[in-house]
């Protein structure tokens, strides 16, 4: 008799096909990630409709391929997992459809998943001793939110970007200086050659709410920058404004979150998303909650962007509470966190 719970999961939220099995909310029996970048990097960004016929050219290889990686045949799945928000709302509807079709045809439970939920999840895959409650940072291409993680699916949200979230910002920025995409780590790797003190860009704060993270301003500091280096004709080192945008980032990313560790007497740190990749991101905060006696904790890169394995444990964790979704599941692009 199976003693284990193994959980099929699939995400589509944007430009990555991925499906996964997880078992027992915490081992990767398979992760299976088909990317879009090289077709959407000729358009400088992800293109929402070619990304959701891709999803629907893609998906059933992928999860076929998922279930032959995991060793394990669909009847012996004890759930399907989707993620259904936030996201792009037709790349969204194309993996809610195979998901519910599939546990449908198969009769299995169907578990929504929702998509912030899932990066927070990413870090119990290589960590089995985080537990809540501890601190979060969210750091991805559409989301930026400090939180407290209480239980495995309750979450007070301490603050978020009031605009821009960090990842978009690396984006654009990446396409002003001529990096092109995807931003995050072209970025990463022009910074490395370049002297993060060599333009002073500003750290933007949000007044009243100590939490909150704007990243706009600092967006619009690069581009006036840009532009005046322009009009007098000064020569751009690119690496040095990849270096010092990069910095300004993770300085207040990094202030925010040991701040509210402090504050509110948390000595555990967790960080996840496609930006918790960013080397320089992972080196600053790994030495900020050592020098604050906090564990801090975050996952493989593999981890960080999206893919179906986070989705799997979030799902777990929300099976073990008895959470189910109904057949009238649907996509929600604007989905917050916590939201059911």
């Amino acid at each position: 008799m199976n003693q284990h719970t193994d959980i099929l999961a699939i995400e589509t939220s944007c430009d990555e096909t991925a499906c996964a099995v997880i078992r027992d909310g915490r081992e990767v029996l398979s992760n299976v990630i088909y990317t879009q970048i090289s077709m959407h990097t000729l358009y400088g960004g992800v293109v929402p409709e070619l990304a959701s016929r891709k999803h629907i050219e893609k998906i059933n290889t992928v999860i076929e391929n998922a279930l032959t990686e995991s060793g394990l045949t669909l009847p012996e799945i004890d759930a399907v997992a989707v993620t259904y928000g936030p996201g792009l709302v037709g790349a969204l509807l194309v993996g809610v459809a195979e998901a519910k079709s599939i546990a449908w045809a198969a009769g299995k439970p169907l578990i929504g998943v929702n998509h912030i939920e899932g990066h927070i999840a990413a870090n119990y895959i290589e960590h089995p001793e985080l537990k809540p409650p501890y601190l979060g940072l969210v750091v991805s291409g559409g989301h930026t939110h400090l939180i407290i993680v209480k239980d495995w699916a309750e979450f007070e949200i301490l603050g978020r970007t009031v605009d821009d979230a960090a990842g978009e910002a690396f984006d654009k920025v990446a396409r002003a200086i001529g990096l092109g995409y995807p931003g995050g780590p072209k970025i990463d790797a022009a910074a490395k050659e370049g002297d993060p003190l060599a333009i002073p860009f500003p750290k933007a704060k949000v007044h009243g709410s100590e939490y909150d993270f704007s990243f706009s301003g600092l967006k619009s500091a690069v581009l006036n920058y840009l532009n005046h280096a322009e009009m007098t004709k000064e020569a751009v080192n690119r690496n040095d404004v990849a270096a010092s945008f990069q910095k300004a980032v993770v300085d207040v990313l990094c202030e925010h979150t040991i701040l509210a560790a402090k504050e509110h007497g948390i000595r555990q740190v967790a960080m996840a998303g496609g930006v918790s990749a960013n080397s320089a991101l992972r080196t600053a905060m790994t030495e900020a909650c050592k020098e604050a006696g906090f564990e801090f904790y975050v996952p493989s890169p593999v981890y960080c962007t999206d893919n179906a394995a986070m989705i799997g444990v979030a799902a777990y964790h929300e099976m073990m509470n008895g959470a189910k979704s109904g057949w009238e599941l649907n996509a929600i692009p604007a989905l917050r966190l916590g939201e059911r």
